[in-house]
């Protein structure tokens, strides 16, 4: 019987256009995002809603990827300068 791995594209970690996800999704995955990496803002106090906003604009101005991982089902986002030329 197949494993989840045997079933996942071959060529793995694919970037997702964030443009074409729903409000809700998009927000879901910011909010995931924020939670699970956390940020150190140094002496400020910054809103979660805030760092929400900020990721986004990262996603926005290309400096920040949307990637979907099929073998693990999950997705990440991470600075483009971090990610491999393929």
């Amino acid at each position: 019987m197949p494993s989840d791995h045997d079933q996942a594209p071959d060529h793995g970690v694919i970037e997702v256009p964030w443009q074409q996800l729903s409000a809700d999704a998009l927000d879901g995955i910011l909010g995931e995002f924020v939670l699970r990496e956390g940020t150190d803002y140094g002496d400020y106090d910054v809103s979660f809603d805030d760092k929400k906003a900020q990721v986004k604009g990262q996603l926005a101005d290309g400096s920040a990827r949307l990637l979907f991982d099929p073998i693990e089902n999950s997705c990440h986002i991470e600075l483009t300068r971090n990610i491999p030329n393929r």
